[in-house]
Protein backbone atom coordinates (compact mmCIF):
# COMPACT_ATOMS: atom_id res chain seq x y z
CA UNK A 1 0.00 0.00 0.00
CA UNK A 2 1.39 3.67 -1.26
CA UNK A 3 2.05 5.62 1.92
CA UNK A 4 -1.13 8.46 2.17
CA UNK A 5 0.27 12.09 1.30
CA UNK A 6 -0.12 15.17 3.80
CA UNK A 7 -1.38 17.95 3.27
CA UNK A 8 -1.53 21.13 5.99
CA UNK A 9 -4.82 23.19 4.33
CA UNK A 10 -3.88 26.83 5.98
CA UNK A 11 -5.59 30.20 6.23
CA UNK A 12 -2.66 33.14 7.03
CA UNK A 13 -3.49 36.77 7.62
CA UNK A 14 -6.62 37.91 8.84
CA UNK A 15 -9.56 36.39 6.12
CA UNK A 16 -11.82 34.62 8.19
CA UNK A 17 -13.80 33.35 5.41
CA UNK A 18 -13.04 29.50 5.20
CA UNK A 19 -15.48 27.19 3.25
CA UNK A 20 -13.00 27.05 0.50
CA UNK A 21 -10.07 25.72 2.65
CA UNK A 22 -13.01 23.23 4.13
CA UNK A 23 -14.24 22.10 1.05
CA UNK A 24 -10.54 21.56 -0.82
CA UNK A 25 -9.73 19.48 2.73
CA UNK A 26 -12.71 17.44 2.49
CA UNK A 27 -12.10 16.49 -1.11
CA UNK A 28 -8.66 15.63 -0.15
CA UNK A 29 -9.68 13.56 2.72
CA UNK A 30 -11.91 12.09 0.54
CA UNK A 31 -9.14 11.25 -2.09
CA UNK A 32 -7.66 9.13 0.50
CA UNK A 33 -5.05 12.14 1.70
CA UNK A 34 -4.34 12.90 5.58
CA UNK A 35 -5.12 16.03 5.66
CA UNK A 36 -4.45 18.90 8.38
CA UNK A 37 -6.45 21.71 8.58
CA UNK A 38 -4.79 24.88 11.18
CA UNK A 39 -8.10 27.41 11.26
CA UNK A 40 -8.07 30.69 10.61
CA UNK A 41 -5.82 33.56 11.11
CA UNK A 42 -2.74 31.97 10.96
CA UNK A 43 0.47 33.45 10.98
CA UNK A 44 3.56 32.59 8.82
CA UNK A 45 5.47 31.13 11.78
CA UNK A 46 2.43 28.77 12.79
CA UNK A 47 2.34 27.74 9.31
CA UNK A 48 5.85 26.85 8.77
CA UNK A 49 5.93 25.21 12.61
CA UNK A 50 2.84 22.79 12.15
CA UNK A 51 4.02 21.60 8.56
CA UNK A 52 7.04 20.70 10.52
CA UNK A 53 5.33 19.25 13.61
CA UNK A 54 3.11 17.36 11.38
CA UNK A 55 5.63 15.93 8.49
CA UNK A 56 4.08 17.14 5.71
CA UNK A 57 4.00 16.93 1.77
CA UNK A 58 2.10 19.85 0.87
CA UNK A 59 1.18 23.09 1.72
CA UNK A 60 -2.17 24.62 0.76
CA UNK A 61 -2.93 28.32 1.66
CA UNK A 62 -6.24 29.61 1.01
CA UNK A 63 -6.41 33.83 0.66
CA UNK A 64 -9.01 36.00 0.05
CA UNK A 65 -8.25 39.13 1.34
CA UNK A 66 -5.27 40.28 -1.08
CA UNK A 67 -2.78 39.85 0.86
CA UNK A 68 -0.82 36.69 -1.00
CA UNK A 69 1.97 38.79 -2.08
CA UNK A 70 3.00 39.24 1.37
CA UNK A 71 2.20 36.11 2.95
CA UNK A 72 3.00 33.47 0.40
CA UNK A 73 6.59 34.94 0.20
CA UNK A 74 6.43 34.87 4.35
CA UNK A 75 5.46 31.07 4.48
CA UNK A 76 8.00 29.47 1.89
CA UNK A 77 10.48 31.55 3.71
CA UNK A 78 10.27 30.06 6.73
CA UNK A 79 9.86 26.47 5.45
CA UNK A 80 13.12 26.76 4.05
CA UNK A 81 14.31 28.06 6.99
CA UNK A 82 13.35 24.94 8.60
CA UNK A 83 14.27 22.53 5.79
CA UNK A 84 11.37 21.82 4.09
CA UNK A 85 12.36 22.80 0.62
CA UNK A 86 10.40 19.40 -0.19
CA UNK A 87 7.06 20.81 0.74
CA UNK A 88 4.76 21.79 -2.30
CA UNK A 89 2.94 24.60 -2.03
CA UNK A 90 -0.63 25.28 -3.64
CA UNK A 91 -2.54 28.41 -3.32
CA UNK A 92 -5.92 29.17 -3.79
CA UNK A 93 -8.59 31.87 -3.29
CA UNK A 94 -8.59 35.36 -5.03
CA UNK A 95 -5.14 35.78 -6.65
CA UNK A 96 -5.08 38.20 -10.11
CA UNK A 97 -3.67 36.76 -12.98
CA UNK A 98 -0.84 39.00 -12.88
CA UNK A 99 0.18 37.83 -9.88
CA UNK A 100 0.44 33.94 -10.50
CA UNK A 101 4.20 33.92 -12.54
CA UNK A 102 5.55 35.89 -9.33
CA UNK A 103 3.88 33.39 -7.08
CA UNK A 104 5.30 30.45 -9.05
CA UNK A 105 8.89 31.77 -9.32
CA UNK A 106 8.72 32.13 -5.50
CA UNK A 107 8.31 28.41 -5.54
CA UNK A 108 4.78 27.86 -5.47
CA UNK A 109 3.45 25.12 -7.40
CA UNK A 110 0.13 25.66 -8.31
CA UNK A 111 -2.37 28.65 -8.17
CA UNK A 112 -6.33 28.12 -8.27
CA UNK A 113 -8.66 30.33 -8.14
CA UNK A 114 -12.61 30.24 -7.56
CA UNK A 115 -14.50 27.45 -9.12
CA UNK A 116 -11.48 25.01 -9.84
CA UNK A 117 -12.50 21.18 -9.38
CA UNK A 118 -11.36 19.41 -6.58
CA UNK A 119 -10.37 16.51 -8.47
CA UNK A 120 -7.86 19.26 -10.36
CA UNK A 121 -6.51 20.02 -7.19
CA UNK A 122 -6.27 16.68 -5.84
CA UNK A 123 -5.05 15.26 -9.56
CA UNK A 124 -2.00 18.30 -8.93
CA UNK A 125 -1.01 17.32 -5.87
CA UNK A 126 -0.43 13.27 -6.28
CA UNK A 127 1.37 14.23 -9.49
CA UNK A 128 3.73 17.13 -7.91
CA UNK A 129 4.38 14.61 -4.75
CA UNK A 130 3.88 11.30 -6.31
CA UNK A 131 5.01 11.95 -9.78
CA UNK A 132 2.95 11.52 -13.21
CA UNK A 133 2.73 8.11 -13.47
CA UNK A 134 1.46 7.24 -10.03
CA UNK A 135 -0.68 10.26 -10.42
CA UNK A 136 -2.23 8.93 -13.10
CA UNK A 137 -2.68 5.33 -11.44
CA UNK A 138 -4.99 6.67 -8.97
CA UNK A 139 -8.27 7.49 -8.76
CA UNK A 140 -9.73 10.75 -8.77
Amino acid sequence: MARKIRVLIAKPGLDGHDRGAKVVARALRDAGMEVIYTGIRQTPDMIADAALQEDVDVVGLSILSGAHMTLVPQVIERLRAYGLDHVKVFVGGIIPARDVPALKAMGVTQVYGPGTPTRQIVHDIREAVLGSEAAQSQPA
